[in-house]
């Protein structure tokens, strides 16, 4: 006979603050107005520079849209029909926006191996002036992010591509000021491709991990081997199976694992204080346990990442 019982733990430690909503709203504003500025005098000076960082700049704004709307999705309450609400929206969402970018400088890195061949002339101060404005705009919007962005993916996306676009702009200036010195004109096209290349560099961490999540694997701020080693070591613990840890949202974490208590099952109070454990240390805010007297396999079981203990 076996005896089984489920304890939950719930909690949100990781929620990001209520007012990103505001943050993404600025932000979203703040850089439609620097797209319009930049792609205007790119197209009035026939630089691929400043085209090529106001298309990169649109591409953020519609990240920040996806962000955005996942957010909010993410908020929307469970029903019968999607028991965990809208949650993943978050992580779809950081994946759709690394995709967006790597398109975007793929588009930009073909376009500047072009003007290699035939470069043009253009206007060096309207091109510091510009890249200014848009060093403080980048900036500014960066800042808005700062927060949250080490405990949740999606915003992490937002802010890494408002800082990404604050260095792209410097190194715009930079360029105006060595054509204005040196009258370089194959600059524009190679300060283009360097744009590509340190905005891909940026997203493709933030592409892996969102795949990562997207396919149920274990997030990096989990060390699972501890995990398992905490639950064996709850009292009368013999052994951890089935044990299943993955990400609900960019900033939920989920956990169901069977334990085998031979005593049987321990009270709610010992559940309760498991979950709470695992919450504090790791950030698990979604935890359900299944104690059972005896083990039993399941087709689902990962490979233990050390022998449990044998049952008594």
């Amino acid at each position: 006979m076996t005896e089984h019982a489920q304890g939950h733990g719930h909690g949100h430690v990781h929620a990001p603050p209520a007012d990103f909503s505001r943050a993404f709203a600025i932000g979203i504003a703040l850089n439609v107005a620097f797209v319009a500025i930049e792609a205007f005098y790119g197209w009035r000076i026939n630089s691929l520079a400043l085209l090529a960082d106001a298309a990169h700049n649109l591409s953020d704004v519609a990240g920040l849209v996806l962000a955005w709307g996942a957010a909010l999705a993410g908020r929307i309450r469970p029903d019968a029909r999607h028991t965990y609400g809208w949650q993943r929206a978050t992580i779809l969402a950081a994946a759709a926006n690394a995709v967006l970018l790597l398109v975007a400088m793929g588009s930009l890195g073909w376009e500047a191996a072009h003007r290699f061949a035939s470069p043009e002339p253009t206007e060096g101060w309207t091109i510091i002036v510009v890249a200014g404005i848009g060093i403080v705009i980048n900036t500014a919007t960066a800042l808005l992010f700062m927060r949250g962005r080490e405990h949740d993916l999606n915003v992490r996306g937002a802010f890494l591509h408002m800082a990404a676009d604050a260095l792209v702009s410097l190194g715009v200036v930079i360029g105006g000021a060595l054509y204005l010195g040196f009258g370089w004109a194959w600059l524009d096209p190679a300060i283009s491709l360097a744009i590509a290349v340190v905005i891909v560099a940026g997203t493709w961490g933030l592409l892996r991990q969102s795949v990562h999540l997207l396919f149920d694997g274990v997030p990096d701020s989990v060390d699972l081997p501890a995990v398992r080693h905490q639950l064996l070591a709850l009292p009368g613990v013999t052994a951890v199976a089935d044990l299943h840890v993955w990400a609900m949202s960019t900033t939920r974490i989920a956990l169901t694992a069977h334990l085998v208590v031979p005593a049987g099952h321990p009270g709610d109070a010992w559940l309760h204080s498991a979950s709470e454990a695992l919450k504090d240390r790791f950030g698990i805010g979604h935890v359900t346990l299944q104690v059972v007297i005896e083990a039993f396999e399941l087709p689902c079981q990962p490979q233990p990442d050390h022998p449990p203990h044998p049952a008594h």
